[in-house]
């Protein structure tokens, strides 16, 4: 387990270390919030501190901690170095950036950041892409946990014509409407913190029970560097889509974006956002030496690992915790996604009705834009159901569009530190890398544009650069919209 404590390890102390380098890059204020300047009592709420950290945690953390690592760890120990790394310069990084950002621009979402810093031209095409991310993450975090519940909690098969699968997509479903239209300190502050003690017991007990059942994992020095994993997948860039949420992820900005609306005071951005994605960072590892320790006692397959990777969670947690501490451990996957679910369609809602000039405060305005969003959630969800290959492709454009719309992030937040006089290749640098990342992937895949991955390599490589520069001379030449304060 030496890789894996390692990784661990580098987890924490980098965590520790480039936090407090980010908190110093941006140097909170003792300026008042836009919790505070723009009290409504619907979005603009002021909580506590660790209410904050909590749902933000919460909203962050859906199946792509868990399912992506499991699969992610098919390319061998290497997983355990690059999610830590990852997690700490980018991801986190990332996080505490947009949501902080937010805070400076009277609570504004990423939609209006991206205009703020990158242009009307880009806010159009973010815009439209970003709803579509927030749609997609709807259906797929009603999906992913229905379907977990109904299999490893109740034992029945989530098929088609099962009414079980329907009664809990329905529940899931209803929870989501409340959650969407109530005040955000009236249902999400108040039933998260339940939440969040079953999640943080399920990660616990499934990282505890690596050492105390003896879960034999792999070292990097035995295996080397895995280019490939057993199903011709390439390393670059099929790992950092498929973990993408343990180490960086696009939707999580457009969360931190919404909690910037809650915060207090500025100084508790570093928990906030920046601790809380090490958090997710630390479940994704824990899942990806779950899965490596699973395979290697012979209760999973690799196959079950790319395949069926829902599966996997019941095995290894019901192996290492027991019938009652396993099905609390699944309780505490079920919750992650549904804790993203509802934050990603409230995130819609106030997207559109921003973008629209909707009056949130009229709820009758706000109901009606509600049952929209929800009838086009429902139309979706009833195809990836019924369609047998509608979730795999409704996964891989998730999967891609969230990545790709941190893409969008990572521009906007060098533009930023380019016009503050900060470090901006902080935020250049992992943006380039994802940019590599996100355009590769989608010329060279079948949902793509089916390019040879060695001409997708080259042509990737081109874009990146152009990427970079581009927000460079942009960021420079363009005057600044606001200074930092």
């Amino acid at each position: 387990m030496i890789t894996f404590l390692s990784g661990i390890a580098l987890l924490i102390v980098g965590a520790i270390i480039y936090g407090r380098v980010c908190e110093k890059v941006v140097k909170p204020s003792d300026k008042k919030t836009p919790a505070v300047e723009k009290y409504d009592g619907v979005d603009f709420v002021p909580m506590k501190k660790w209410k904050n950290s909590l749902i933000e945690l919460l909203n962050i953390a859906g199946t792509g901690p868990i399912l992506g690592p499991i699969q992610g760890i098919l390319f061998g120990p290497i997983a355990f170095i690059t999610i830590p790394l990852g997690c700490v310069i980018g991801g986190a990084f990332h996080d505490y950036m947009s949501g902080m950002i937010s805070v400076r621009s009277g609570g504004e979402q990423m939609p209006a950041l991206v205009k703020r810093f990158l242009g009307k031209y880009t806010y159009v095409v973010y815009n439209i892409f970003v709803c579509l991310l927030m749609l997609l993450v709807g259906v797929v975090f009603i999906y992913t946990p229905g379907d977990i519940f109904v299999t490893q909690i109740a034992g029945q098969e989530s098929t088609l014509d099962n009414p079980l699968v329907w009664i809990v997509y329905g529940v899931i479903f209803a929870y989501y409407i409340i959650a969407t239209l109530l005040p955000i300190d009236k249902i999400i502050g108040k039933i998260y913190p339940v939440f969040g003690a079953i999640l943080l017991l399920s990660a616990v007990g499934v990282f505890a029970g690596l050492f105390f059942n003896g879960y034999p994992l792999q070292e990097i020095w035995e295996t080397g560097f895995t280019f490939v994993n057993p199903y011709g997948d390439n390393f670059i860039p099929i790992f950092f889509v498929t973990v993408a949420c343990g180490i960086v992820s696009g939707f999580h900005s457009t969360q931190a974006t919404l909690i910037s609306r809650t915060i207090g005071d500025e100084r508790e951005g570093r928990m906030t956002f920046y601790n809380m994605m090490i958090l997710e960072g630390f479940i994704a590892m824990v899942w990806a030496a779950a899965a490596m320790g699973a395979v290697n006692l012979g209760l999973a397959t690799n196959d079950m690992l790319y395949n069926q990777a829902t599966s996997v969670v019941g095995i290894v947690s019901k192996n290492m915790l027991g019938s009652i501490g396993g099905i609390i451990a699944i309780i505490g996957v079920i919750v992650l996604p549904i804790t993203s679910g509802d934050t990603s369609l409230r995130s819609l809602r106030i997207m559109i009705s921003d973008a629209l000039h909707i009056d949130t405060s009229d709820k009758r305005k706000s109901l009606v834009l509600a049952l929209i969003i929800f009838s086009i959630v429902a139309g979706v969800l009833i195809w990836a159901k019924a369609d047998t290959s509608g979730f795999n492709v409704l996964w891989r454009y998730f999967s891609w569009a969230n990545e790709s719309t941190a893409v969008f992030a990572f521009a906007m937040i060098s533009v930023y530190m380019i016009r503050n006089k900060m470090p901006y290749l902080m935020a250049l640098i992992p943006g380039m890398f994802y940019m590599y990342i996100v355009t590769s992937y989608i010329l060279n895949a079948q949902i793509g544009f089916n390019i040879p991955m060695d001409i997708a390599y080259i042509v990737s490589a081109v874009l990146t650069l152009g990427y970079g520069a581009a927000l460079v001379i942009y960021g420079r030449k363009k005057p600044a919209l606001m200074q930092q304060q």
